[in-house]
């Protein structure tokens, strides 16, 4: 049978056919790079750090997908280790009765890798459905340990922590909950750890507002704290030195577990293995997912410390998804976690984030330039609530498009997270490009 083309496009050769315009069937989030399916970019092939579009033009791509695409793509190492993973066992939930090899061996891994001593894994298909499982074995694990009930989750104003019901709880997002209802009541909002819009020192406040939040609702009644070592989606915004040690001291003294979503900054996007060591945050559960495969086929794992698991001890556990532990999708992280330690990608991440950080510094001066900061391979440009600047920042997406650099919706902040195999060549020419746009909107 001749396969099916996207508009008589031969994709799988690249061959440069625009698509037409024309309404497609498919359901897509407004305001990424246009409005309708025909009226966006449209990929057809990628390699490394660079993908091409159905005109024919070749892009430095800075999103790497969302964050996820951490060994860049056209990887035939992990598109082999699926191929041959699928010839011999696709797949079978761990939690069905019988194990599958790739999956334990997975385990294995993760665990050494894991910044929880003594972490046992369990599988996912996606980082939100890691914050299920995450805030779901907190609750379980302190009625396990004392019978208690605590319905209660501290969450960061600007996290983002996935789109299903749960997860999308603990998420703020107005846009993202309009039409649900309110917020779940569950929920008890802290402020982000913004040094932007606090000030150099704004750790004892953030600190004391987390005491009265706790002492409001009851400690007793928190089962968990969720939060970004680094808050992605607000902004990549890095916290102040001593905000999450402190946050970890505060926790430990009315026991409650601390859950670090490194669904965005795990496998080696902040030049770690994790970004939850180098901020000193010490959590009881990781969520991760995303670069675990590097988006070469869904996978994520929830990492699960001694102490929550001391605490869970004994309880009968009913939980899991049909594709936990998926042996198609282990091999392939498996494969994929090769690569990163072996090309030293998460060093590789570091090096060229602080060059690429540095380049971009300058912009710090323009008075339309709120905050330029990063780390590792998770940058940003964050600009002033100007309104004028806001309209012209809207074409930056299709301006830079048009100058070889693909990069995310420009306005509040332009978020950069390319692959972690971008050469220093490419770097420099998304600093070139985002500099010079970022300067035209000044008028």
């Amino acid at each position: 049978m001749k396969p099916r083309t996207l508009a008589g496009a031969d994709v799988r050769a690249g061959r440069n056919i625009v698509p037409p315009r024309r309404p497609y069937p498919v359901l897509l989030p407004r305001g990424v790079i246009g409005r309708e399916p025909a009226e966006r970019l449209c990929l057809v092939r990628g390699r490394g750090a660079l993908v091409w579009d159905s005109a024919g033009r070749q892009l430095v791509d800075t999103l790497a997908g969302l964050g996820q695409c951490a060994v860049g793509y056209g990887r035939t190492e992990l598109a082999d280790a699926a191929a041959a993973q699928m010839r011999e066992l696709a797949a079978f939930p761990l939690h069905a009765g019988p194990v599958n090899e790739p999956a334990l061996l997975l385990a294995e891994r993760l665990a050494e890798l894991s910044p929880v001593a003594g972490s046992r894994v369990s599988f996912t298909s996606s980082g939100s459905e890691g914050v299920e499982t995450a805030l779901k074995l907190a609750r379980l694990a302190h009625f396990q340990h004392d019978g208690s009930d605590r319905p209660l989750v501290l969450a960061l104003d600007g996290g983002y922590h996935g789109m299903t019901a749960g997860a999308l709880a603990v998420t703020t997002s107005p846009a993202a909950h309009r039409g649900l209802g309110p917020p779940s009541g569950h929920v008890l909002r802290l402020t982000r750890p913004d040094p932007s819009r606090l000030g150099p020192h704004p750790v004892p406040a953030l600190l004391a507002e987390l005491e009265r939040a706790l002492a409001r609702a009851g400690p007793h009644r928190v089962s968990a704290l969720i939060g970004e070592p680094v808050l992605g989606f607000a902004g990549n915004i890095v916290p102040p030195e001593g905000y999450w040690p402190g946050v970890r001291r505060v926790l430990d003294d009315h026991g409650i577990l601390l859950i670090a979503d490194e669904v965005a900054t795990g496998y080696g996007r902040t030049g770690d293995w994790f970004a939850s060591p180098r901020f000193g945050m010490c959590p009881d559960l990781v969520v991760t997912a995303k670069a675990l495969t590097s988006g070469y086929i869904p996978m994520g794992a929830v990492l699960t410390g001694e102490r929550a698991l001391r605490m869970l001890d004994g309880f009968p556990l009913l939980h899991g998804f049909t594709a936990s532990g998926h042996a198609t999708a282990a091999a392939v992280a498996l494969a994929n976690l090769d690569i990163i330690e072996r090309e030293r990608l998460a060093q590789r991440a570091a090096e060229t984030g602080a060059r690429l950080l540095a380049a971009l510094r300058p912009l710090e001066e323009l008075p339309w330039v709120r905050a330029v900061r990063g780390c590792g391979l998770m940058l940003a440009v964050e600009f002033t609530e100007d309104p004028a600047v806001a309209e012209r920042a809207r074409l930056l997406p299709g301006r830079a498009a048009e100058a070889g650099v693909l990069i995310p919706t420009a306005h509040p902040v332009i978020r950069l997270t390319p692959p972690l195999v971008i050469t220093d060549v490419q770097a420099q020419r998304i600093a070139d490009v985002v500099t010079g746009e970022v300067r035209r909107l000044g008028g």
